[in-house]
């Protein structure tokens, strides 16, 4: 039998793996569908027994290496901790070198993303369609076949897409160049610059009021999404463009609200391990990244706050506790805002199932996730829910409004923005 050389590399990482099972009650997926095929233990004697040609590597593998939420859950719960995140990155990188990679997949990757302007036209196009109900249309037609067939349940996801980007937005006003605490540069996430521009526009209000300066740069999206579908090139061209974007920025920080982007573009330089003359400027750029909830401390915040009273919980983004550690951070801010009553939810750092795009390829499992999710926020009796990643924003309020939960969700830099609005 054939032994995959793509794989070769994997073999000591996942050779590590001892078997004891401890990633199966910490695995999302592996708890919804019972199979031993969708945990870390399992993935990695499939990749193993491949690599010692005990299993043909066919397209049977591909549920399995990618149903993945690479949500990090089995790692923290390794004891050699396996990197299983990574073997299953490289495990889809190899499955779309040798089978090939969808087309809506390859124009989104290499065309859409490396283009904030077509971008945004197709967000406009999709906010007119989701008026007109052509959302359904093109279920009926397949045009979205890359999507899985339940689009038209997935669409659903956001209520009410914006017609104005956050760019568009900012480009109207004049932002402080500088401020007595120095100046960033603001990272634009494509979820916040497209889906939900207000968090964009709270963070921007917020970053002022704590006196800092901002710079805007045209970047690019962090590549997060092709990394995770293992498209591995377009992920290295993106991250390239962003670096080269920034080349010139003179700010102490690059600050963004979204916890993946953060947490992505920390990851460069391994991103672009095969490009020995940008390291040192990858790791420079790494090391001036900021997630929000990381870069503000609570005695920075402008005083007096406004009371915010309401009872809140937050929810973990995989990207922000498990690849970050930044949770505690998250918390200290709600914490020092006046009359918010904080209750932890259980389970915070349990994943909802949105990974991404992951609740549109994986529907179905995506909303078992979920409602695990939704059943330890019911057990808080919060208002709101906050958390600081757009795919789990657009997740939980999709839950939250299937089940008729009478709260909302809200990005923390939201409710900082309220506490620090000035009288009047």
């Amino acid at each position: 039998m054939e032994r995959v050389a793509e794989f070769l590399p994997l073999y000591d990482e996942v050779a590590r793996c001892n078997r004891c099972g401890f990633c199966q009650p910490t695995c999302p997926i592996y708890r919804v569908t019972g199979k031993e095929g969708s945990v870390a233990r399992g993935h990695h004697a499939q990749v193993r027994a491949v690599i010692e040609g005990r299993l043909p590597f066919t397209p049977r593998l591909k549920t399995s290496f990618f149903e993945c939420l690479l949500c990090r859950a089995c790692v923290a719960n390794c004891f050699p901790a396996v990197k299983t995140h990574q073997v299953m990155v490289a495990a889809r990188a190899a499955y779309r070198r040798r089978f090939g990679q969808p087309r809506l997949e390859r124009l989104l990757f290499h065309q859409l993303l490396p283009s904030p302007s077509r971008m945004r036209l197709l967000l406009k196009l999709a906010a007119l369609g989701k008026l007109a109900g052509l959302s359904r249309l093109a279920q009926s037609l397949e045009i979205l076949g890359w999507f899985g067939k339940r689009i038209s349940q997935a669409g659903g996801m956001v209520q009410d897409l914006p017609l104005r980007s956050l760019r568009e937005e900012v480009g109207r006003r004049v932002l402080p160049s500088s401020g007595p605490r120095g100046r960033v540069a603001y990272f634009f996430s494509c979820g916040f610059d497209l889906i939900y521009p207000r968090v964009g526009e709270a963070t921007l209000q917020l970053l002022e009021r704590c006196g800092y300066g901002i710079q805007l740069l045209p970047n690019l999206c962090c590549g997060l999404p092709p990394y995770s579908y293992g498209d591995l090139q377009a992920a290295a061209h993106l991250a390239r463009q962003n670096l080269l974007i920034f080349r010139e920025a003179e700010v102490e920080a690059i600050v963004t609200d979204c916890s993946s982007c953060s947490s992505f573009l920390k990851e460069y330089p391994q991103i672009l391990e095969d490009h020995p003359d940008l390291q040192q400027e990858a790791r420079s750029f790494s090391q001036k990244v900021r997630d929000l909830s990381e870069f503000l401390r609570a005695e920075e915040l402008p005083r007096p706050l406004n009371p915010f009273s309401h009872r809140v919980t937050f929810h973990d983004p995989c990207h922000l506790s498990r690849y970050q550690g930044l949770a505690p951070r998250a918390r200290a801010l709600l914490r020092a805002v006046p009359g918010l009553d904080f209750v932890e939810m259980p389970e915070a750092d349990w994943c909802c199932g949105a990974a991404g795009s992951y609740h549109l390829v994986h529907y179905d499992q995506s909303m078992k996730v979920l409602e695990r999710k939704l059943n330890n926020l019911e057990k808080t009796g919060a208002e709101i829910l906050s958390t600081s990643c757009p795919s789990c924003m657009m997740q939980l309020s999709f839950g939250m409004r299937s089940r008729g939960y009478p709260g909302r969700v809200m990005h923390l830099a939201e409710i900082l923005q309220e506490a620090t609005s000035p009288p009047g």
